[in-house]
């Protein structure tokens, strides 16, 4: 507790660069009212962490490998007020912008954090959540999700893009198909069909989408519809609109 009775603010550094923490922990620590719950070097780290010690804040380096900062915030969800730290990345600022997210761009200044903090401080206080269009917007033009990152409990799965075979819509989750394993995420069909290239994977069904590489044949079922037969031997019902598209792409690619 502090001096005034009050509840400290519980913060969270996350960056593999030491001297940013460093840097960061510094200025934090000029604040009594903030204590700093624990330093993360990396984004497994950060979502053991924020479960294990529930922050109020979290400073959050975007480029750091295996998960980034996006990747974080995706697992962690949007109720943990974020300030973004991160070297010179035009389609994340450009975002960071448009959403009112704060963020502080490396070298990390004295001035700069004080003014990301205090608006940081109005967010906690007035409850506002993250935005959740936040990591899609922050993809440049043409970029397309590498990998998607799937959390059961406490564990992580990353799954490379190019080893998805296919994905089901169930509910609110999609159902996640690679490597002879299905992962569920939270998530609509309709938002992931969106992060992925299209020029590898289609929509077939309303509720499913399928890479492109995994099709070996289109088999008619019925009147009017089709079965899409994978290498693994799975079938995936192809409706009259996912018929279209899929021949469209598979005769681009002769």
């Amino acid at each position: 507790m502090s001096g005034t009775g009050e509840k400290k603010l519980r913060v969270l550094i996350v960056d593999d660069e030491e001297l940013a923490r460093f840097v960061v922990r510094e200025f934090v620590e000029t604040h009594a009212e903030m204590e700093i719950a624990a330093e993360c070097v990396n984004g497994f780290e950060a979502v053991k962490a924020v479960a294990e010690h529930k922050p109020d804040l979290l400073f959050l380096d975007v480029q750091m490998p295996k998960l980034t900062g996006f990747d974080v915030l995706e697992l962690i969800g949007t109720d943990v007020p974020v300030i973004f730290v991160t070297a010179y990345d035009e389609f994340a600022m450009k975002a960071f912008d448009v959403h009112a997210v704060d963020y502080l761009l490396k070298p990390v200044g004295k001035e700069r954090f004080e003014a990301a903090l205090a608006r940081a401080k109005e967010r906690i206080a007035a409850r506002v959540p993250m935005p959740a269009e936040l990591v899609s917007a922050a993809r440049g033009p043409g970029q397309f999700a590498e990998r998607i990152v799937v959390k059961d409990g406490t564990r992580v799965t990353l799954i490379p893009c190019s080893k998805l075979e296919y994905a089901e819509s169930q509910d609110d989750y999609v159902g996640l198909v690679s490597e002879g394993k299905k992962h569920l995420k939270q998530q609509t069909i309709a938002s992931l069909e969106a992060s992925l290239d299209p020029a590898q994977f289609v929509r077939i069904h309303r509720s499913y989408i399928v890479n492109l590489e995994r099709v070996v044949r289109i088999e008619p079922y019925g009147k009017e519809s089709r079965m899409a037969i994978l290498a693994t031997g799975a079938r995936l019902p192809v409706s009259k609109t996912g018929y279209a598209r899929l021949k469209a792409l598979l005769d681009e690619r002769g």
